[in-house]
């Protein structure tokens, strides 16, 4: 089970306690090994919760409840929420299906013959406009609020797909993707950002996965839509799918003011009262029990604790702000900088997307005959990817980082460079070769579903497990940023490289993923159930002690200890 864990000192490690926790800040790191402090006591709080408190009588976890999917059932109102504020997600992943299809479409193709530069400009705009749509929402979601930037940017989306929907020239299309990548960027960032802070510490990791699965099920459904009206007679046939982007963006706009503000947003403009009447609300407690409730009480301090390490360790004011987004370069911080940004680079540079956005005619260029067959071979493509996620989101902890993008390194370049050279064998004669054709489509369900396993989930959990809690939100940030500049290069490159030769785009990516096998193999380090202290150690750096120092201090300031000291104190 996921808990939340308490403060701790660096340097304890002498009365034999376990020095894990899960921190407020977004993130997706393990905690399995959680509740190993020997001698505590473990306390059954109200509403079926429990605190387990360490030997040294300051050291704690805690759990609202059971996780899984009966954590999810009984936290029914914050699992609702989540899952609400994961139509961002899915709303990216609808514009990676659909344009798949758009692009092979008779009637888009006979209005606008395009080239494969304009082909990739048309796509990759998209990541472009979603870059600066992801820098710039976290500064929105500070100055104004969660639900608010949620709002603007479902609002920007739904320009950009009114655009799209409505082009009379290939600029107006253009034009929309760029402004719609905006709103699909921001969404990108601020959903999961909200979904962290609402989330009861139990089911943070399952919940954020929410936001994964819901891009894998947006490509599925995005696809197939534009699959059942390819044929519709007129543009009708590619407006259509494009305009349906409008039902997330409509729902996110009418539905992100019902959902209830951040709590840690709230105690971070010192708006305590109303931070405690929303996490009451979140954690299905009467304002009158929460009070009264001891984890709902440690759950504020936390963040309270939480906030005041971030704006100890980083400035608020502009010049402040920028030394420390430099400080991620810092000798300090550089080794953990270079693995969440290279973790970006080579999630791209496997080659997912582009097979994403350009399925039919990628799948065409490896010899299957047959616009309908084609049509369906790529479809699966997003089909397996949504199968080969849900194992990795259930075993990931137990079978660690490392041993997974190692794996998934290796079977996706073997995938990719079998395809280069079958392409470069058959490509003169596919018809003849029929056996060959579906080899290669089986290699291309081989390397989406390795990719689903490995590259997929782990892109967006390493890089916050590797930064300490003061730099984690900066950290991340970039690692995003890097996502998507790569994202847009893929995206603009790849329909000039099929049209010189596919055989070598898929020999560059089965050369990027040997690169990524070597660079997981020796650099990563293996962050699954792993302590701050060892993570320091790996980095041979003492940042995540130094915040844990830090933080001991603020919660004994605050009265966090007191609080636990008190409850053991009146267990009986």
């Amino acid at each position: 089970m996921t808990q939340a864990g308490g403060s701790y000192e660096a340097l304890a490690s002498d009365t034999g306690l376990a020095e894990d926790r899960v921190d407020a800040e977004p993130s997706l790191a393990s905690d399995s090994l959680l509740g190993r402090q020997r001698g505590g006591v473990v306390l059954e709080t109200p509403h079926g919760g429990s605190l387990t408190v360490g030997a040294d009588g300051h050291s704690y976890t805690y759990s609202y409840g059971p996780s899984g999917i009966t954590g999810l059932f009984r936290n029914r109102y914050a699992t609702g929420c989540a899952i609400f504020a994961s139509i961002g997600g899915l709303s990216f992943g609808y514009d990676q299906g659909v344009i798949a299809n758009v692009l092979v479409m008779k009637d888009f193709l006979a209005r606008w013959p395009i080239s494969p530069w304009e082909k990739g400009l048309m796509t990759a705009v998209l990541e472009l406009g979603a870059l600066f749509g992801a820098l710039s929402s976290g500064i929105l979601a500070d100055k104004y609020s969660r639900r608010h930037s949620i709002f603007l940017a479902s609002v920007i989306f739904c320009i950009g797909s009114g655009l799209q929907a409505g082009a009379r020239s290939l600029n107006d299309l253009i034009i929309g993707r760029a402004i719609g990548g905006f709103g699909v960027g921001a969404l990108s960032m601020l959903a999961p950002l909200y979904m962290a802070e609402i989330s009861p510490p139990e089911l943070r990791g399952s919940l954020i996965a929410l936001e994964q699965l819901a891009i894998v099920l947006g490509v599925v459904f995005g696809f197939w839509i534009g699959f059942l009206t390819r044929n519709i007679g007129s543009s009708a046939s590619w407006r259509i799918p494009l305009a349906l982007q409008f039902i997330p963006g409509i729902s996110l706009c009418l539905g992100c003011f019902f959902l209830p503000p951040s709590p840690r947003l709230l105690v971070l403009r010192g708006r305590l009262d109303d931070a405690m009447r929303s996490l009451a609300k979140l954690r299905l407690r009467t304002p009158e029990e929460a009070a009264h409730d001891p984890l709902i009480q440690l759950e504020l301090l936390e963040m309270r604790a939480d906030t005041a390490l971030v704006q100890r360790g980083t400035g608020t004011k502009g010049s402040e702000g920028m030394r420390d987004w430099t400080k991620l370069f810092h000798p300090k911080y550089r080794d953990r900088t270079l693995i969440g940004v290279m973790m970006m680079f080579f999630q791209q540079w496997s080659g997912i997307n582009a097979l994403l956005y350009y399925g039919p005619t990628l799948v065409r260029n490896i010899g299957v005959d047959g616009e309908e067959v084609t049509l369906l071979v790529s479809g699966g493509i997003g089909i397996i990817q949504a199968i080969a996620v849900i194992p990795a989101i259930l075993y990931l902890d137990k079978w660690g980082r490392k041993p997974l993008l190692k794996g998934g390194s290796a079977v996706m370049a073997i995938s990719h460079f079998l395809i280069a050279i079958l392409i470069r064998q058959f490509e003169d004669d596919w018809p003849s070769h029929s056996a060959a054709a579906w080899l290669t489509v089986t290699c291309v369900y081989t390397f989406t579903a390795a990719y689903g396993m490995s590259y997929g989930p782990i892109g967006w959990i390493l890089p916050s497990e590797v930064f300490p809690l003061s730099m984690r939100s900066k950290g991340v940030s970039l690692s995003t940023a890097s996502n998507w500049i790569n994202n847009f290069i893929i995206g603009l490159i790849t329909p000039p490289m099929m049209e010189i030769s596919p055989a070598a785009a898929f020999l560059t990516f089965a050369c990027a993923c040997f690169a990524g096998y070597l660079w997981s193999s020796h650099i990563v380090p293996e962050t699954a159930n792993v302590s701050l202290e060892e993570i320091d150690a790996l980095f041979n750096s003492s940042a995540g002690q130094e915040d844990s120092r830090v933080k001991f201090e603020l919660e004994r300031e605050l009265g966090v200890h007191d609080l636990v000291r008190n409850l053991v104190a009146n267990r009986g």
